[in-house]
């Protein structure tokens, strides 16, 4: 039998689509989910490795640039799935990943990316800017902030009452339709 695609998530939050990417891969004999790695102490990320029984490791924000490669090494992970990870990654970790690490970004590329932008502040921005549409985008990760390759992106209408917590409610809901199945659909071309 053919070895495992070996999956990490990063984050750096509450863990709502590590959440949906592990519930996706439960118990798919290819891909597994063997690492989530998170910056933040509190964060509601471990819970979620928890009630998944997937191995977790915090790594500070300063370690991220000696440390981040050799623990995905050590851990013999394939493929990186960033899912809110809120630092920028290191050369060495995109170099080696090239075509196997991808992030969810709550806006349609390339509006509304780059340094800074994420969460309440991308909602904020699209919705100051009376935007009519938002959406979602999956792509690859390169060493520039949300300008990897676009593999899919899904849209939601913005009404005219729409708040930055409304519109990240549906943003929400696009992130944990599409992003599970287009990781997989990714890998599967790529390995």
């Amino acid at each position: 039998m053919k070895q495992p695609i070996n999956i990490a998530i990063l984050a750096s939050g509450a863990g709502s689509n590590a959440n949906a990417v592990a519930h996706y891969f439960k118990g798919n004999e290819a891909i597994k989910i063997k690492l989530i790695v998170c910056n933040v102490k509190d964060a509601g990320v471990f819970k979620v490795a928890d009630a998944h029984q997937i191995k977790s490791v915090l790594l500070p924000n300063h370690e991220i640039d000696s440390k981040l490669l050799s623990l995905l090494r050590i851990h013999q992970i394939d493929f990186v799935v960033l899912a809110g990870f809120l630092r920028k990654i290191p050369g060495d970790v995109t170099a080696a990943y090239t075509n196997k690490m991808v992030n969810i970004h709550p806006a349609l590329l390339p509006a509304y990316g780059g340094k800074g932008m994420y969460g309440a502040r991308v909602h904020q921005a699209v919705i100051e800017s009376q935007e009519k549409e938002s959406g979602i985008t999956i792509h690859l990760v390169n060493d520039h902030y949300d300008e990897g390759g676009i593999l899919f992106q899904a849209k939601c209408t913005i009404e005219p009452n729409e708040t930055p917590e409304s519109l990240a409610a549906k943003i929400h809901v696009l992130e944990h339709r599409h992003f599970a199945p287009i990781i997989e659909q990714h890998i599967l071309k790529t390995f």
